[in-house]
This record gives structure tokens, C-alpha cells and sequence, in this order.
């Protein structure tokens, strides 16, 4: 059932692999851990509940949440209703408080702060709006927590 179900999201998946035909499941451990995400056609999952009925059944396995493929930082991408802030992805958590897949803090800087609207982490100083590239400094912003984006040449 699953090779056919494969090909069939082949065939689903148009030209610019946008499938509108769709639901995102992601596979958590008991840690609320995302180990992986599953496609399932829309006609098996008119519900979260229907679609996670339906991975239990294939899967022999119960703790599943839906994510939105098109929902990145608290906000739909197409303009629809954002779903729980962010597309799962393996490794991110989701937080059942906030109802959100969570990335994992970045490992290379102990600088990050949460943002809680987009439930992201985000560097402690906003990005440069004035056209330029920037790359981020920890040991600038350690030295002056006013500073940290540093123009590249």
C-alpha cells in the first residue's frame, strides 16, 4: 500500500511540486520530537483526527500531530490561516502550550533569544534593512551587545 500510495503522490505532485492534494503529518517520539514527517492524500485526512487514524493504521504507531506545509514563523505563506507556526521538520519539537513545531536552538551561539509570536529563534539584533549582505558575529556581539552584523565585502 505504501509504494502505491507513492506513486500515486507522483502523480499528485503538479510541475512546480505544489500538491494542494495533501496533508502533512509529523511523527513524534516521546519526547514530542519530530522523527519524521508523512504525506497523506487529503480524502484519508478530512480531519486530523481521520488522518492520524489512518498513519495508525499503516503505521502501527499513535503519536502524530498535523503541520502545515505552508506555515513558516506564524504566518501562511499563501495568505491562508497559519497551523501551529512552523512546518515540522526532524528535530524540532512541538510544543503542545504554545501548539507549535519549535527548530531547535542553533548550537553555534548562545545569543539567541525566542521570539514568541513566531516561536523561532532569532539573533538578538534584527538584520540590516538597507540592502546590504551581512554575516553574524559572535565575537563581535560579545564585545558590544549593540553590534554583531558585520557587512561583507
Amino acid at each position: 500500500m505504501v509504494i502505491i500510495m507513492y506513486m500515486h503522490l507522483l502523480v499528485m505532485v503538479g510541475l512546480n511540486g505544489v500538491n494542494l492534494n495533501m496533508a502533512h503529518f509529523a511523527k513524534l517520539n516521546d519526547d514530542n520530537v519530530v522523527i519524521g514527517v508523512h504525506v497523506v492524500e487529503n480524502k484519508y485526512a478530512e480531519t486530523e483526527a481521520d488522518g492520524i487514524t489512518f498513519l495508525e493504521g499503516i503505521h502501527k504507531y499513535s503519536n502524530w500531530k498535523q503541520t502545515s506545509y505552508n506555515t513558516k514563523h506564524g504566518v501562511h505563506v499563501l495568505g491562508g490561516t497559519p497551523f501551529r507556526k512552523n512546518y515540522a521538520s526532524k528535530g524540532y519539537t512541538y510544543d503542545s502550550v504554545r501548539d507549535a513545531f519549535i527548530k531547535p536552538k542553533p548550537e553555534d551561539s548562545t545569543t539567541y533569544v525566542f521570539n514568541e509570536t513566531k516561536c523561532a529563534w532569532e539573533k538578538p539584533i534584527a538584520y540590516p534593512d538597507d540592502g546590504k549582505m551581512y554575516k553574524w558575529d559572535e565575537t563581535v556581539y560579545q564585545n558590544n551587545n549593540s553590534k554583531g552584523w558585520v557587512l561583507i565585502e
